[in-house]
């Protein structure tokens, strides 16, 4: 039994139908309305923002209405003297009081300094939104990818199978008639049940690469366009690494959040440091009172009151507040150097990431082409070990190794397109620029 080429089963197994299959934008729109990391980020920064509604609200008139009705009994109450001049006991006194006031913040530089602080929290809750969008286009196609990665690896795995299957067949059938040696026989069933292994961790390998994509959409989706043969192998634009970092410290979001949380811890400063400043507060209220006795004879009092307005400023003065107002600016002050420090650890990282996946676009480039070459030698080698085992100047653990030599360049030829395309838009994420537009862009190389 002659065996076929590894090339033509690998044909057979992944070629995908033109014009089906759910794409890379479906599985976008999935998790853009699915996703719950960036939904937590949303989530975070609304109720963030709040803060500075909050932190407002307290310059802001604040207006309040109180009713008290109060009860004195016994001796506490007021006396009421009867005709013969004894004391008349037994009654009680009741007050009532009603007003409304309106309390104004003049002059509290700390509550100032607290809706600063609001608003730069609140302004980098927006920065790592838009970090957490950006990283969703990054996470999305990630997991497309590796979902059509575990596809081609479980393909590679099935023809490799079924290649060394028929080799091992061979091997068997040239035993029983005298032509080869019990060894050949051995070392190729080794092979095929080894293959046989393998194919089953790619299978679970995949079932668990679309479990990860559907832990992003939220839905299962159904079978995905591949990468088309034809890629363009374009290195970055402009070909400067340095430009590539220059631009992600200027516009990477996670730099700005940093940048903002710096802010806030400044103005967090300013509002400990005011604990030791004066305060001066309006009051404007307008109410009555009215008393009167109960359960005495002949005792009566006016119930309904008069109303009366009271108009006031007061100034407070901190003095002394048990070394509390020092131990909050010192807080507040290592806070802000811890704040710095997550800054300039941001800016590190983020310029070491755009340098990082600028060269990995350019090495990606050279890996593709090798490993282009490395199918295409791999393919002929094997023709030819074939060729050499009929004549009988190969082994059969030639054939098996260039079977298994020509599955490993496959799948590193596979591998290294997606992370190629991979590459590209992690250099975008880096830099801060990466939008709708580079997906759409990636899908457009599906088909």
């Amino acid at each position: 039994m002659r065996l076929k080429l590894l090339s033509l089963a690998l044909a057979l197994t992944v070629t995908s139908l033109p014009g089906h299959g759910e794409d890379l934008l479906d599985a976008y729109r999935q998790a853009r309305a699915n996703d719950p990391v960036l939904s937590q980020a949303e989530a975070t920064r609304l109720a963030t923002g709040e803060n500075v509604i909050q932190a407002r609200a307290l310059l802001l008139p604040q207006v309040n209405g109180s009713l008290s009705l109060s009860q004195a009994s016994g001796a506490s109450a007021s006396t009421v003297y009867g005709a013969n001049g004894a004391p008349l006991n037994g009654g009680h006194e009741r007050t009532r009081t009603e007003s409304v006031t309106l309390d104004q913040t003049i002059l509290d530089l700390s509550k100032i300094a607290d809706l600063h602080a609001a608003r730069s929290q609140s302004q980098s809750q927006d920065s790592q939104y838009e970090a957490a969008l950006q990283a969703l286009f990054v996470r999305v196609t990630a997991a497309y990818f590796n979902v059509l990665t575990s596809e081609d690896t479980l393909a590679f795995a099935k023809a490799n199978e079924e290649a060394l299957r028929r080799a091992y067949d061979q091997a068997e059938q040239r035993f029983k008639v005298g032509l080869a040696a019990i060894t050949d026989e051995y070392q190729a069933k080794s092979a095929y049940e080894l293959a046989r292994a393998q194919t089953v961790a790619a299978q679970n390998a995949l079932d668990d690469a679309r479990e990860a994509l559907t832990q992003i959409t939220g839905r299962p989706l159904g079978p995905l366009k591949k990468l088309r043969d034809n890629l363009p192998l374009l290195p970055p634009n402009p070909q400067d690494p340095d430009a590539w970092v220059q631009e992600a410290l200027r516009n990477n979001p996670s730099i700005a959040a940093q940048q903002y949380n710096v802010q806030a811890a400044e103005h967090t400063i300013n509002a400990a440091r005011s604990g030791h400043l004066p305060t001066i507060n309006a009051s404007v209220s307008r109410g009555k009172s009215a008393s009167w006795l109960e359960n005495i004879g002949g005792a009566f009092a006016d119930r309904n009151g008069r109303y009366g307005t009271t108009v006031g400023v007061t100034l407070t003065v901190p003095i002394f507040a048990g070394g509390a107002t020092q131990s909050r600016v010192r807080q507040s002050i290592y806070n802000r150097d811890a704040a710095q420090d997550a800054l300039e650890s941001q800016r590190r990282q983020t310029a070491r990431d755009a340098l990082n996946y600028y060269r990995s676009v350019l090495a990606g480039i050279r890996q593709v082409e090798a490993n282009r070459a490395s199918v295409e030698a791999s393919q002929k080698s094997l023709e030819a070990t074939r060729a050499g085992f009929d004549v009988g100047t190969q082994t059969m653990l030639d054939v098996l190794n260039a079977i298994q030599t020509l599955t490993q360049a496959q799948s590193s030829y596979s591998q290294s397109r997606h992370q190629f395309i991979l590459d590209q838009l992690q250099l975008k994420q880096a830099a801060g620029t990466i939008d709708v537009k580079d997906v759409e862009a990636v899908n457009a190389l599906l088909q």
